[in-house]
């Protein structure tokens, strides 16, 4: 079996999957099975895909035949993944060849069951945007003011941690957070490493109307699913939006492992 069961759900995404596909073959650490769901893709994400599953048999494909979203996609891959370690990348995000590799070795030395690494924000042409190095720990509270950019980058053990905890709910938006918040709410914090061993990519679309659908969503998770009371929702949702213009603040961290790639 292997050791980590890479999550991948693909809708649409012949542009950039090749990248991210490419990412997770090019890491350092080989005993890794890549779990690529197609959500129902109108474009050439299938026959993409398939060429990688016939290349190497540690790639596997499933089908959804009609769009189910990307919670039912994750859910899908999960149900079927047979790795000790889960970890999550979408099909416009990469990785760096050691982040495996660097990954496992913080979990294990520091026996932490849930870890994320620092990453880079790319333009759509892969050029720096800024990075953003993670919190060496967050626990539930933090993590509703200032939520990391997390899920192209975390790693979680089921040796220790329930897949159930692992199911994400069907919510249009933010269905990751909410699982994340699952685990936190379990007692499991999430632990980061400065490294930047991850990339995220920005592709362009309307920014004013993602942000509103994003605080909509937000708000939507705290108040709807976590039922926060409405004066401390209305206080995380504040700091958060406050730390998030701060993020944008574009600075360049020097000195760490994923700096050669910019």
């Amino acid at each position: 079996m292997p050791s980590v069961s890479v999550i991948m759900p693909l809708y649409n995404s012949a542009q950039f999957m090749r990248d991210s596909i490419d990412s997770v073959l090019s890491q350092t650490f080989s005993d890794w099975e890549l779990l690529l769901v197609d959500d129902g893709s109108v474009d050439e994400s299938r026959s993409v895909a398939e060429a990688y599953a016939r290349d190497d048999t540690r790639v596997r494909l499933m089908l959804h035949e009609e769009n189910k979203g990307a919670a039912a996609a994750r859910n899908t891959a999960l149900g079927l993944s047979r790795g000790r370690y889960v970890a999550y990348l979408d099909s416009d995000d990469f990785w760096h060849p050691k982040k495996l590799e660097r990954q496992l070795i913080f979990a294990r030395e520091n026996h932490f069951p849930v870890t994320i690494t620092s990453y880079a924000t790319v333009e759509e042409n892969g050029d720096h945007r800024n990075g953003v190095i993670v919190p060496a720990v967050t626990n539930r509270h933090q993590f509703l003011v200032r939520p990391p950019t997390c899920t192209h980058t975390i790693l979680i053990d089921t040796a220790t941690v329930s897949r159930d905890l692992l199911i994400m709910p069907d919510l249009a938006r933010r269905q990751d957070a909410a699982t994340w918040l699952q685990l936190l709410k379990a007692g499991f914090n999430i632990h980061g490493t400065p490294e930047i061993l991850a990339f995220n990519r920005k592709r362009p679309g309307s920014l004013s109307a993602s942000r509103v659908g994003a605080v909509r969503g937000t708000w939507h998770l705290y108040s709807r699913v976590e039922r926060l009371p409405a004066p401390y929702a209305i206080y995380c949702l504040s700091l958060q939006l406050l730390n998030a213009v701060k993020k944008r603040i574009r600075t360049k961290p020097r000195g760490e492992l994923g700096a050669d790639l910019y």
